[in-house]
């Protein structure tokens, strides 16, 4: 347990200590789907740091320290997790949540998030969709789902996110706090795209329900929008 606080890590410092074996979390027993996701949401960025410390409504506060104190400091301390701190994580939501297979089979990264945010941690939902003027969702991620492309061979994040939202008639119903983006899935059979490349920057611009925006013939305020 690390029981100092350490700011999330960034350019240089991430490179020098995240780089090379025995780096990152430790998996074991169908852990991939948690270990990408806390990683994703801890290592490099202090959005969700919320989660660690405040004392949400309905937060349990053993799971909330475990979170903390064996996994969050640890990770941008020494760049490294061992697979045991990750196990007392999943023990803790077995026992909170009514999923008995938490420790030993594999998971959606969605599964986890809405447990440990929603149920464990009690925080409002990060998104709001609306589909074809239905009512509005909420949610804590969104999933990329998209029919296969034959012009995209090794995508961007914006471009996944793009055609996902046409593909789905959506739209953001207001800039979201956090944006977490679970990209297309695949099997060890399939892979929708061979490589992913990471957008460091997402323009939501097009993807804002009534969104004021530029006319890209004339320049005026746009009054129509052609998909």
């Amino acid at each position: 347990q690390v029981h100092v606080n350490f700011p999330p890590l960034w350019n240089e410092g991430a490179v020098q200590i995240l780089q090379g074996r025995m780096k990152g979390i430790q998996g074991h027993c169908n852990s991939c789907y948690m270990d990408a996701a806390l990683f994703s949401l801890f290592s490099c960025t202090s959005v969700l740091d919320s989660m660690l410390f405040k004392p949400f409504p309905l937060c349990d506060r053993n799971v909330q320290n475990i979170l903390r104190d064996e996994i969050v400091n640890p990770l941008r301390k020494t760049g490294f997790v061992m697979a045991r701190s990750v196990m007392h994580l999943r023990e803790q939501l077995t026992e909170k949540g009514q999923y008995s297979s938490f420790t030993t089979a594999e998971k959606d990264p969605e599964e986890f998030l809405n447990l440990i945010m929603h149920q464990i941690l009690g925080i409002e939902p990060l998104l709001k969709l609306q589909s074809g003027g239905q009512e509005e969702q909420e949610c804590y991620c969104y999933q990329i789902f998209m029919d296969k492309q034959e012009d995209l061979v090794i995508p961007d994040v914006q471009q996944l996110v793009e055609h996902s939202f046409l593909s789905s008639d959506l739209k953001l119903v207001e800039i979201p706090s956090c944006f977490i983006i679970q990209m297309p899935r695949f099997g060890k059979e399939y892979k929708m795209f061979s490589k992913i490349i990471p957008s460091l920057e997402l323009d939501i611009t097009d993807l804002l329900l009534d969104s004021p925006r530029e006319c890209c013939v004339c320049g005026d305020v746009a009054t129509l929008e052609c998909s």
